[in-house]
This record gives C-alpha cells, structure tokens and sequence, in this order.
C-alpha cells in the first residue's frame, strides 16, 4: 500500500491510502461499499453489538449531512453516505486495542481487518487502474480483436442484443456490474455467519479469493494492456469522444476486419483493465462460493455471473477473449488459496500447474498468433473453449475428491428371535 501510496504521487495522484482517508471527512465514492465493509466487520458481533454499530454508523452520517446541507458543501462524484461506516470500523480498532484483551481482542481486530482490506483492495483497484492509463500509453486491442474472431466477436453480437433490450436490461446490467462488491459482501456474511459463535474465522471464504484476484489481476494489465471494443473501436463509454483515439468506429454493429495486427496509442486516462476479465473472476468466484449455500444464494450467485458476462460483453468492456482468461485466471487462483488452506498435496499442485499453464498459453497465443486464431476459427476457436473447459473439469474433479467423505451408518446386525 506505502509502495503504490509512492507510485501514485509520482504520476501526480491521490494513493489508496490518502483517498481512504479523505473520505473520512469528504464525500465516499462507494457508500455502499463501506457499509459492505464495516457489515464483514460485524460477522465477530453479537446481535445486539450489530444493531448498535449500525446505529452509531447511521447516526454520523445523519450529521454529515446535516452539516453539508446547513453549510451548502457540494457532493460532486460521491455519495451521501457512507462516512459513517468508515469512523466505525476506525472507532472499533480503537476499541478493541483499548478495551479487550486476549482472543476478544484479536478476533475483534481479525474483523476490522477483514472490513478495512475490502476497501483498500477497492482503492488499490482504482489507483492500480489510473496508473495503468499512465505507464502504458500503447495497448494491444488490435491483436485481441484479431484472436476473438476464432470465438466468432461475442462482444459484437452481446452488445447488439444489449442495445435491442433497451433501457430497462442496459440499467439492470449496469446495477449488477457497478454492484459487484455488494454482492460479493453477501456471500461472505453467509460463509462467516458462525464466526461469532465459534470465535474464529473459516480457513477459506469469498474475501480471500476476492482480495487475491485483485492483487494480482492489474499485474496482468502491466503485461498485456487492452482497453476494450467500446474503446478502441467504438465512441467510448461516455460518447463520441472516444472516436480520436479509437483505430475504427466498428463496435458493436461491424466485426473487426482481419488485418496484421499493431499496438496502437491511446489516451492517458482509461484504464488499460481488460485482459484478463476481473469483473468475470469476481463473478466467477460468487458464483463458485454460492454453491454450498441455501437454494435462494445459490439462484443469486448463477444470476450475478450471467448477468456479470452480460454486462462485460454487452457494453463494450471486454472481449471474448478477456472472458476465457478471467474463468482461467479465477479457478487457478481459488484451487491455489484452497491448496494453502488445507495443505498442499500433489492433485492441488497439478491443478494450479495445469491452471497457469494454461492461462499463460492463453496469452501468448493471443499476443503472437492473432492472425492464424482469426483465419482458422474453427480450429484455434475449439481449442480455446476445450483449454478453459479442461481447467474447469479439472477443478470440479479436483475439489470434489477433497470434499469429506460421510461413511454411511451401519445397519444394525437382525437378533435372532429368542426361542
């Protein structure tokens, strides 16, 4: 955090860590995302300890308000709540340091430090992105284009579908794209619903693959910059701005012609966050933890990633190939934090082996041969979705053989009658 706090300052911009603290005065970006964070919080609390952080926490944010609109304060790009939550999770630090001792304390600080790794892998995110705008002024969509045509341009044909939906699928993509974390938070809460009766944490939940995805993933971005279609050759997610810097005004109505392939020059402000597909690892990975819950979690977590996939395709901000290496990318990471919690054995050393290997192939293939991908579809198209069916029909074996096994209860032996 300290190192990309120094990187940040040097390409003149706010770090992760100046943003979180602005916001404990100034107006969130994500109010929603705070309460997400400071709700993991409370999995340590009992009931009635709930009830009273989330009074005190509404109660501050009563007076921000209260003092913003007395004074006439603007809440330009922010929302209007959200300050409390953050005081909160600072004020139960405080409290635990102060006030418990012993495993009260630890486990009390374990969740603060759970709620406050949320929102700073949030703005480790945002940092990460804008940096990425900046260190990598060329970007490689042409060579991404030119492979996704071996998938047949899904982002054409979803985005297509998308427009024809109108504005009531757009704004309903739109909320599950921009509301991802939430959904994320939901899971969690149900994964670590017994922390509180147990006074300890599970050795693998939601949160672990969630921050890990985002640690890693804006790496990637560093290697292989890609803004996406709606960028490079559309208008651009704000409107026909774009166009000065997009190769062609294609997306999503006219397939990319297969031609050689160049990095090309695009502006210093998008994020250059398309390969792999962080929105599809995320979605992956709700959806990978949902399927040990209730039936109604289970419906929500299928629902969040289609959706999810929808979005991402539909509205111009990844290629089809971006979704191949996310599913890639999440599974290889998920049997990687499940091997570490369990113990390390040679099926889950396979396994995250197999995953990276095929995630790098991915990539190199979509860097070096983007010209045969696009002319021999049907042969490079096959192999693309058999790689990343490979990955996935080797973790659902994989992790299937490490479940428990319940031995079945013995019958009771028959007594002979007595005579």
């Amino acid at each position: 955090m300290i190192a990309l706090e120094i990187i940040a300052r040097h390409y003149g911009l706010r770090g992760p860590l100046t943003t979180e603290a602005r916001e404990l005065v100034f107006p969130p970006k994500s109010g929603f995302l705070l309460y997400a964070s400071m709700g993991l919080m409370t999995v340590v609390l009992t009931w009635r300890q709930r009830f009273i952080t989330f009074g005190i926490a509404l109660g501050i944010d009563v007076v921000f308000l209260l003092v913003r609109w007395t004074f006439g304060l603007k809440m330009t790009g922010g929302h209007p709540f959200g300050n409390g939550a953050l005081w909160v999770l600072l004020g139960c630090a405080v409290f635990a340091v102060v006030r418990r001792t012993g495993q009260e304390r630890a486990l009390l600080l374990k969740g603060v430090g759970l709620g406050m790794l949320l929102m700073a892998g949030r703005k480790t995110g945002d940092t990460w992105l804008v940096i990425t705008s900046k260190a990598r002024p060329m970007v490689l969509d042409q060579y991404v284009a030119t492979a996704d045509h071996a998938l047949g341009n899904p982002s054409w044909l979803v985005g297509r579908l998308v427009n024809a939906s109108g504005p009531v699928g757009t704004h309903l993509l739109d909320y599950v794209y921009a509301q991802l974390a939430v959904a994320a938070v939901v899971v969690a809460l149900y994964q670590l619903r017994n922390v509180a009766a147990e006074r300890r944490f599970p050795r693998h939940h939601l949160v672990r693959t969630f921050l890990v995805i985002g640690l890693l993933g804006p790496g990637i971005y560093m290697i292989f910059p890609v803004v996406g279609p709606i960028f490079a050759y559309g208008p651009g997610a704000s409107g026909t701005g774009g166009l000065e810097w997009a190769a062609a005004n294609l997306w999503p109505h006219t397939p990319t012609p297969v031609t050689t392939p160049h990095p090309m020059l695009y502006d210093g402000i998008t994020p250059r966050n398309c390969m792999p597909s962080l929105h599809t690892a995320w979605a992956t990975a709700i959806f990978i933890h949902s399927r040990k819950g209730p039936r109604v979690l289970r419906y929500g977590g299928t629902f969040w990633l289609v959706a999810t996939l929808a979005a991402t395709l539909g509205f111009g901000y990844h290629y089809g190939a971006d979704i191949v290496a996310g599913v890639v990318f999440t599974l290889t990471i998920e049997a990687a934090l499940r091997s570490l919690a369990r113990g390390w054995d040679r099926s889950g050393t396979q396994l995250v082996a197999h995953g990276a290997t095929v995630f790098v192939a991915l990539l190199l293939a979509y860097r070096y041969l983007p010209m045969d991908m696009a002319r021999l579809p049907w042969l490079f198209g096959p192999l693309v979705v058999v790689a990343m069916l490979s990955v996935i029909y080797g973790y659902l074996r994989t992790t299937t053989r490490w479940e428990p096994k319940i031995a079945p209860t013995p019958r009771p032996e028959p007594q002979p009658e007595p005579v």
